[in-house]
């Protein structure tokens, strides 16, 4: 009997087409962040577009856990700050400055996470940026934007830089500060945020061992990159994970959907 393997997902999971399904998978990346240790206490920020708004995205209210974010509770804005819609708490302004300048610089991007992990913040403070050390990180071999640290996000004039720095990669660097994915999706960006956190605490801990660390050959490396989704077909990033997430939510965190 032969037996076809398939990368191809049956159905587009996490996709964004109401302003519901767009708070109930950017909860869920909140919610996943906090499970798998990536979240600061009530900092950083993801961010996703609202279907049919062309100015309009939803962000964490600031002053939540990310373990206590429900859909309803995102907040709603504009790309100008103006906030859409009522709201018990404010938005962060660092994530105002981050992610307005993101989407609007990427208009295929849906949504973005940015996290202020150890591994990630230390990562963010080597000279050399994130190495091919492992299958996790050549992934992102040759598709790694770096953006230098101008202080706290809070100048408006740093999103043309963002934006620069961003080009057409999935993730970016900001160099002594932290980690920030893109994708087409809430799946996609949080599936590449968890690659990247395991490629930063994998480096982090190779370079711990003081011992001599041996890199692949270049074109292993650009070969390997090829083979996934961030260097093929970007729209279906994270498809094949992101049911399997919800379904943990839902079995952890029962009431998350509310």
């Amino acid at each position: 009997m032969t037996t076809v393997v398939t990368d191809a997902p049956t159905a587009q999971a996490g996709a964004m087409t109401t302003e519901a399904e767009a708070r109930l998978h950017l909860a869920a990346v909140y919610r996943l962040l906090a499970h798998y240790g990536m979240d600061d206490t009530i900092f950083t920020h993801a961010s996703a577009r609202v279907p049919g708004e062309a100015d309009t995205f939803l962000i964490n209210p600031y002053g939540l856990l990310f373990n206590e974010i429900t859909p309803s509770s995102l907040v709603k804005m504009s790309y100008d700050g103006e906030l859409r819609g009522p709201s018990n708490y404010p938005a962060n302004m660092a994530g105002y400055v981050i992610h307005s300048a993101v989407l609007q610089a990427r208009p295929e991007v849906g949504c973005a996470v940015h996290t202020h992990t150890r591994a990630g913040v230390a990562l963010s403070c080597l000279e050399e940026g994130l190495l091919p050390l492992n299958q996790f990180a050549l992934e992102f071999y040759g598709n790694v934007g770096y953006h230098d640290y101008e202080g706290v996000a809070l100048d408006l004039d740093e999103q043309a830089r963002l934006g620069r720095d961003l080009a057409g990669h999935p993730v970016l660097i900001l160099r002594n500060h932290g980690l920030l994915t893109v994708g087409h999706t809430p799946a996609a960006a949080f599936y590449l945020m968890y690659y990247l956190e395991q490629s930063a605490r994998v480096q982090m801990d190779v370079l711990a061992t003081g011992r001599p660390f041996r890199l692949p050959p270049d074109a292993v490396a650009r070969h390997t990159a090829g083979q996934f989704s961030t260097s093929a077909d970007r729209t279906k990033t994270g498809q094949r994970l992101w049911p399997a997430m919800l379904r943990l939510l839902d079995e952890t965190q029962p009431g998350w959907r509310n």
